[in-house]
């Protein structure tokens, strides 16, 4: 069972440092040593195992620069392997959930070494949210473009308003959205895909949904009530049991059918070695709820 029951535990790398505390506490104190605090970029909640995490710089339509993005990595790592994190919200401040890079920032003022460290940590930091141990949801209350729309196309499950649009607008300032492709060709049909990448113009939060970007299309005073039934539905089930199922689904998606079968039975086996794997099967045989441990180690026999 060790392949398949360590799928799902993440390794980062580093950790890059928020230049802001996003909510959590850094320790800095005056006279520490430590740099001060800049301008808030993010700001975090967590309550009853669901972290809220808002981007927060509505003035400039939250765009992803480096210090954004490097706000959002540290608050989705902040003690990830916590037992008490079980899902994670992005959202944002703001009619723009997110416009996509700071084109300030991929401008000749800054060199080449800059633009790759941009691009490389925003591929990070999407690929970072399928591996996290968590689910993670967008809720979206306005426009996404470029980046802003891949964030969205990277979590596992995106809520929307109906106002809500997207769009992949590169092309029309000379930069195609090649990395932003990445993850909304891989959401959306490739034909659909490439109409928003050829033409930059947006779609509305309807044809995202059914595209599949979306997981669901809400009223905008519905938002936040129907994303928080989605998320208090996944806190009601095993955290290891949803850790060891996201990352076989990521996994087995970049196999063959027969190698998909071959893996994702060697799993299911693997589940059922799961203090949570059998609690589950014997509360329900039991007619009652499950108590789960959250735990990664197996029952014992």
């Amino acid at each position: 069972m060790a392949a398949s029951l360590r799928l799902w535990r993440l390794k980062p790398s580093r950790i890059l440092r928020c230049p802001v505390a996003s909510g959590f506490s850094s320790g800095a104190t005056a006279g520490s040593g430590q740099r001060p605090q800049l301008e808030k970029l993010t700001s975090t909640r967590q309550l009853d195992g669901i972290r809220h995490i808002i981007l927060n710089n509505p003035k400039k339509r939250n765009v992803l620069s480096l210090s954004m993005l490097k706000c959002l990595r540290d608050d989705i790592l902040h003690d990830i392997e916590s037992k008490a994190l079980r899902v994670i919200i992005i959202s944002a401040e703001g009619p723009v959930f997110s416009a996509g890079h700071d084109l300030k920032e991929l401008s000749s003022e800054q060199d080449t070494k800059h633009h790759i460290e941009v691009f490389e940590t925003c591929a990070e930091v999407m690929t970072l949210l399928q591996k996290l141990p968590v689910p993670v949801i967008a809720k979206v209350n306005g426009l996404a473009t470029a980046a802003g729309c891949q964030l969205v196309a990277s979590c596992d499950i995106a809520v929307a308003s109906e106002k809500s649009r997207f769009a992949t607008p590169g092309v029309k300032v000379g930069l195609f959205c090649s990395t932003p492709a990445v993850a909304v060709g891989r959401a959306l049909s490739r034909k659909v895909a490439l109409e928003m990448l050829f033409t930059g113009e947006p779609i509305s939060a309807h044809n995202a949904l059914l595209h599949g970007l979306l997981s669901r299309v809400v009223p905008e005073d519905k938002l936040e009530e129907e994303t928080m039934k989605i998320a208090c539905k996944i806190c009601e089930t095993s955290r290891s049991v949803v850790a060891l199922g996201k990352a076989t689904f990521y996994k087995q998606m970049a196999l063959d059918l027969d190698a998909a079968y071959k893996m994702t039975s060697q799993v299911m086996v693997d589940n059922l070695t799961l203090k949570d794997g059998q609690e589950g099967i014997e509360a329900f045989i039991q007619k009652r709820k499950p108590t789960w441990s959250h735990s990664v180690n197996t029952a014992c026999k």
